[in-house]
């Protein structure tokens, strides 16, 4: 007999505990998905990675300062010079 035992690991956390997950969903449901129709699954990938690639690199963020998340996560490394 097989039993399946569910680790405390593998319990889903409530939304307190996932603040930043649940309000990427939340962006992307209002801003991306709510306002447009999608004529497949694979125009809807799209759409909702181009969304991602937005709000990750052109949307800023107030919890970041008015910054995006890339900018805050991934500064830009200094530049060498050849010597």
């Amino acid at each position: 007999m097989l039993r399946l035992i569910a680790e405390p690991a593998a319990i889903p956390a409530a939304a307190q505990h996932n603040v930043f997950v649940e309000r990427l969903r939340r962006s992307v449901k209002y801003e991306e998905v709510y306002p447009r129709t999608y004529d497949s699954i694979s125009e809807a990938r799209a759409s909702i990675g181009r969304y991602l690639d937005f709000y990750n690199s052109r949307r800023p963020h107030s919890s970041l300062d008015g910054m995006t998340p890339d900018q805050a996560y991934f500064p830009p490394l200094p530049l060498r010079l050849a010597a």
